[in-house]
């Protein structure tokens, strides 16, 4: 799936304050953790901080924290917030100038219904769940090597 380059720090950045609760998290860390500039980092916290994902405090010690519930928040959520037209419904079928092509709008439409779906049923604190287990069987593996 092509997401969009905002679409895809959102994810990340929001996923990283949300694995690191109750923590004031700089732009400036984040940016550089993720190769992004800091202005383009910050359009994309504004518009999570309006959705009511991230927090955002200024000044000395300030940064950007996660407010959301990790547990309810899906990577649907966080697309639909920046990819305006991917979430607009194909044309329709009845539109179709052949039946070819009225086929392959409807399995196109029934590809995006089954992307949306999943994205919906993939909540970030699955991800961060996943990723512990993923870093906790990498350690395991490292100790049995460094044991062998």
């Amino acid at each position: 799936m092509k997401l969009q380059q905002a679409t895809r720090y959102s994810i990340l950045a929001t996923l990283h304050m949300a694995s690191r609760p109750n923590e004031q998290i700089p732009a400036s860390e984040l940016a550089e953790i993720y190769g992004v500039s800091q202005h383009h980092l910050a359009k994309v916290l504004r518009t999570l901080s309006r959705a009511r994902i991230v927090e955002s405090t200024r000044g000395a010690g300030g940064g950007c924290s996660f407010i959301g519930d990790a547990r309810k928040i899906t990577l649907y959520d966080i697309i639909r917030l920046f990819e305006d037209d991917w979430l607009t419904p194909p044309n329709s079928v009845e539109e179709a100038p052949t039946d070819v092509s009225a086929e392959l709008l409807r399995v196109l439409g029934e590809v995006d219904r089954i992307t949306a779906a999943t994205l919906q049923s993939v909540t970030l604190q699955t991800i961060i769940n996943n990723a512990e287990r993923a870093a906790r069987r990498r350690r395991q593996n490292q100790t049995s090597l460094g044991e062998s």
